[in-house]
């Protein structure tokens, strides 16, 4: 694996006071998230903290019939597993990687070791907890309220937000499982967007060229979530 990687590559590791990130830097283990991979399953004990650096991991809700809903998702901004600092051991919600790269956990164990020092690593969860409570508020009002045009535009620029390049591997089924839409819905926008100059779409892989339009075209949920991330990177 790369040594060009760096736990300082996600932004709550970055937010760490020295003496308690070189405490933890023993205990960070990088690995491979690689795309469709369960970070952690619904109800069930989590083992980890994950801190993604280079990859996106999406937040799902899974219904009784097996249909699946996308809630939030979480980049090099956060953390994945957040429900540990809380206090909580499982949730009934699932993580899985939608956007493969490189991520960095920790133990459970020595999760609770560093809260009981009284680090800074559970107020910087809780700030981060406002980012994800803004993306649950949001999603539901723009699933609601906001055409799919608007919402693939926006699911794009958030994607592409937690990313370090202006490129995302992803392909229309995924996006459109995530969105909760039909395939050939985002098809059509997908191809639209491509005609008229905003992205470009090859076999899976996503490159944004006129970001400003791709803005202008995505609704004002967008606006209000990437303030959320901005305050929380500041």
């Amino acid at each position: 694996m790369s040594s060009s990687h760096s736990p300082r590559q996600n932004h709550i590791l970055t937010a760490l006071p020295d003496p308690e990130y070189i405490r933890l830097l023993p205990h960070l283990e990088q690995l491979e998230m690689p795309l469709g991979w369960t970070v952690y399953e619904a109800d069930r004990p989590m083992g980890h903290l994950y801190f993604p650096t280079t990859c996106i991991v999406s937040l799902f809700n899974n219904m009784e019939n097996g249909a699946s809903s996308e809630f939030a998702i979480t980049g090099n901004e956060g953390m994945v597993g957040v429900a540990l600092v809380m206090g909580s051991e499982s949730v009934p919600s699932e993580a899985v990687v939608q956007s493969a790269g490189i991520g960095y956990r920790l133990k459970a164990s020595m999760v609770r070791q560093e809260l009981a020092q009284g680090g800074k690593l559970q107020l910087l969860a809780l700030r981060y907890m406002r980012v994800l409570m803004t993306q649950m508020a949001q999603r539901a009002a723009c699933n609601r309220h906001h055409h799919m045009e608007q919402q693939l535009c926006r699911w794009l620029l958030l994607s592409l937000d937690r990313l370090p390049g202006d490129e995302l591997m992803m392909t229309h089924e995924r996006i459109a499982h995530n969105l909760g839409v039909r395939r050939e819905g985002v098809t059509e926008i997908a191809g639209k967007l491509q005609a008229e100059g905003l992205i470009r779409y090859h076999r899976g892989h996503i490159n944004i060229l006129d970001r400003a339009q791709l803005e202008d075209r995505a609704c004002e949920c967008y606006a209000i979530e990437k303030k959320e991330l901005d305050r929380l990177r500041a």
